[in-house]
């Protein structure tokens, strides 16, 4: 079947080149870091693609597209792979459609929107954004990797969330264009609330192909490094920092103790059994922030200057998802989960979570701004895994104390924490992927559906 798929794609695609067949290569295109789940890495491992194609315009695209919809081939769409639940992974074969060749940024407007194809890095559009005096509003751990429509659709925040929020607030996402995979495979534009139906749908009902992006006027930062004697304490002066509508600030993170341990490569700027803090603060307000750390009864153990994606060291590598990376390789035991506390009763769900699972659950918060403008703290936890048993248990209790959970152990959206309730994304779905081509098996409430009819 693979070799049948090729030689039909080379009518479209000029260069033999860009269609893969080689197992190796094929292999590396067919997955992320879905690995990141000892749920998931045994179910995503064996699946992987009969053909990959990377087209370099949107004549070659819509071809392939065409191709796939009259011999009703699967279609999963490929960012720059960073993703950490499998968004990339065929479940069932047919093509990977590898969109970083798709690359060109047109222009940043005069009111700092940023117009660009999906396959454009987010690392080189920070570069080209900050010459121009704009920055990216949020940006996740892998932005020297991670593509820009790849963010949008397995994306949710990251370092600058704190400011501005997660993709889906405040208007980040000004609009963007799509292909569907209706009978004849079309470009519809969408813009404002409308792109929520798109927006984070893993592809499964639409393929990005230009997007409008807002960004913000680039600051000049500081990265800052504390360290603690208590966790207490590190996220009691965190939280000031993150709350406090005086800081300018684009990243606020906490690690308990062992959590720093991990960072090898930055041991230096730890300080032994003790708590940290990490922030991205205006650098006009250095001296101000170390007046209140002489008072939080912290250390400074760094300050250095941001100076774009290239930073070394490049402190964001050791938030977000990258903390889980480290985790990992300093003891394969350990996963992770997505949380959301409560701004009120953390502390309090904090104690309970000790008390229930000990070190088994080590606390990773990371400051967001919700729609509503309040700021709460997100959590990317480091866990102990023994069992999935012992997972899902930890995930229940998690929401029966009112923790909100957005579960990366599995491939589906609805559980992944970002299907919209009122299903405005399945409906996109039924109305330009009736054939469910795009991405199968990653929307089930789509299958559920289609399987009644």
């Amino acid at each position: 079947m693979a070799d049948s798929i090729a030689v039909e794609l080379s009518e479209f695609v000029s260069d033999p080149a860009r269609i893969v067949t080689a197992p190796r290569v094929l292999d590396r295109l067919s997955h992320d870091f879905y690995w990141y789940s000892p749920v998931l890495r045994p179910k995503l491992a064996p699946k992987v693609a009969d053909v990959a194609v990377q087209p370099r315009d949107m004549d070659e695209l819509m071809a392939v597209l065409g191709y796939a919809l009259r011999e009703k081939v699967p279609v999963t769409v490929r960012g720059a792979g960073t993703g950490n639940y499998g968004q990339c992974v065929p479940l069932r074969g047919g093509i990977l459609l590898d969109l970083s060749l798709l690359d060109k940024l047109e222009t940043i407007t005069r009111d700092g929107v940023a117009i660009c194809q999906p396959g454009l890095r987010l690392g080189e559009l920070e570069a080209v954004a900050r010459a121009k005096g704009w920055e990216l509003r949020m940006y996740p751990s892998t932005l020297l990797k991670a593509s820009v429509g790849g963010f949008l659709a397995g994306g949710s925040g990251g370092i600058g969330s704190v400011a501005h929020g997660g993709l889906r607030d405040f208007d980040t996402v000004r609009g963007f264009e799509f292909v569907t995979m209706e009978e004849q495979p079309r470009i519809v534009a969408y813009e404002g609330e409308a792109v929520h139906e798109i927006l984070h749908a893993w592809g499964t009902n639409g393929i990005l192909t230009r997007i409008w992006f807002a960004l913000t006027p680039a600051i000049e930062w500081t990265q800052f490094t504390a360290a603690f004697d208590t966790y207490e304490q590190a996220f009691t002066f965190a939280e000031t920092i993150a709350c406090g509508r005086n800081w300018t600030k684009r990243l606020v993170t906490v690690f308990e103790w062992p959590i720093p341990d991990f960072f090898t490569p930055i041991r230096r700027f730890v300080r032994n059994q003790k708590a940290m803090v990490l922030l991205m603060i205006a650098s006009s307000q250095i001296d101000q922030l170390r007046e209140i750390l002489a008072s939080s009864g912290g250390e400074e153990t760094f300050a250095g200057s941001y100076d774009g994606p290239r930073t070394q060291p490049l402190l964001s590598d050791y938030t977000w998802n990258h903390t889980t990376l480290w985790a990992m390789k300093a003891d394969p035991a350990y996963t992770y989960l997505q949380c959301g506390f409560s701004g009120a009763s953390c502390r309090q769900q904090f104690q309970l979570l000790r008390e229930r699972f000990g070190t088994e659950f080590l606390f990773h918060i990371e400051f967001m701004k919700n729609g509503k403008g309040e700021i709460y703290p997100g959590a990317i936890p480091i866990v102990r895994f023994t069992t999935e048993e012992r997972l899902n248990d930890m995930i229940e209790y998690c929401r029966s104390i009112d923790v909100f959970v957005a579960n990366p152990h599995v491939n589906y959206l609805e559980d992944g924490g970002r299907f919209r309730p009122d299903n405005i994304q399945l409906r996109a779905k039924q109305k330009y992927d009736p054939h469910g081509l795009l991405n199968p098996g990653k929307m089930i409430s789509f299958q559920k559906e289609s399987s009644g009819r």
